[in-house]
């Protein structure tokens, strides 16, 4: 099977899934109702994101079959199935965090453990080497990013169309790497999240939910740490290609911490969802922020990986 094939088939299938899932939703009572906090004015169906982790998570059960993924892999990457539940079961009755943090700690953990240790990481006037540091940093790097990606998880089309860049940029970064499983599974993403976002694109028949999102950021925790095992790409490329997420969620959760308020209460004050109002459109923020992605951050990502030595300072910029 070709990449080209692969993605046409689960494309296919994530437009048809995500489909049932809208159906299915509604008629669950699986609803986004709207509050003073929503940018949305109308209950919306959520889960639409199991569309993205079902035929990822086949993929990588393919691929590990085929040999093309080893098993230590395909068990780190199904740590992702936990965090998947635990957003599921967030979905449908708010889970607390006294429950939900343990469980994507437990998933970290899991995933850290089978990958096998945590690469280097070069600061440009120093690098970390330590096994210990850098293998709790990983762990906590997966929670933050899909805590991250939850969090800007807010609008029509957003989410979506990040996990296209990044994932789209990803393969063509790898292209001419040998990186074996990491092509299939960037495709995978691409092709799944396409198909999602047939639906979410404004204004939304569906949500991805916590779910969708929480799976999406852990993922694509794991396969960075999976391209800097296989020197494929580094840690700043990925802070690169997810620039505009890490910020507006590291700039207003400084602002929200400094103002004396609860990190994880929530809340409508990301730099996203001030524009999202300001211009009464979630459709001209998405394309604004995929212009920043494509224009600004692809061209900095492409550059950190040709000339590697430089990554911290092109992160900078």
């Amino acid at each position: 099977m070709t990449l080209v094939v692969l993605q046409a088939v689960v494309f296919l299938a994530a437009v048809g899934l995500t489909g049932l899932l809208a159906g299915g939703a509604r008629r669950l009572q699986l609803l986004d109702e709207p509050t003073t906090r929503s940018a949305h004015s109308s209950p919306t169906p959520l889960g639409g994101g199991f569309a993205i982790v079902l035929p990822f998570l086949l993929v990588c059960a393919y691929c590990a079959s085929v040999e093309l993924l080893s098993q230590a892999h395909f068990l780190a990457l199904l740590g992702g199935t936990l965090v998947a539940l635990v957003g599921l079961v967030d979905d449908w009755q708010q889970l607390d965090l006294r429950w939900r943090l343990p469980l994507q700690l437990l998933a970290a953990v899991w995933s850290v453990a089978w990958l096998g240790g945590t690469p280097a990481i070069d600061f440009g006037l120093w690098t970390l080497s330590h096994p210990w540091a850098l293998n709790l940093l990983a762990v906590l790097a997966l929670v933050w990013l899909l805590n991250l990606y939850n969090f800007m998880d807010g609008i029509d089309g957003l989410a979506g169309a990040e996990l296209l860049f990044i994932t789209g940029m990803s393969s063509f970064l790898v292209i001419t790497a040998d990186a074996g499983a990491l092509s299939w599974l960037f495709a995978t993403l691409f092709a799944a999240g396409a198909g999602f976002l047939c639906w979410n694109w404004p204004p939304a028949k569906i949500f991805m939910g916590d779910v969708g999102s929480s799976f999406v950021g852990f993922t694509l925790g794991v396969l960075a740490l999976l391209s800097m095992q296989q020197e494929v790409l580094t840690v700043w490329t990925w802070f690169i290609l997810l620039g505009v997420f890490v910020v507006d969620t590291a700039v207003t959760l400084l602002r929200r911490l400094v103002d004396g308020q609860r990190w994880y209460d929530g809340h409508a004050s990301h730099a996203y969802q001030h524009a999202a109002r300001g211009y009464r459109s979630h459709a001209r923020v998405t394309i604004s922020i995929t212009g920043i992605n494509c224009l600004w951050l692809a061209p900095l990502a492409w550059l950190s990986v040709i000339q590697p030595q430089l990554g911290v300072y092109l992160t900078m910029v």
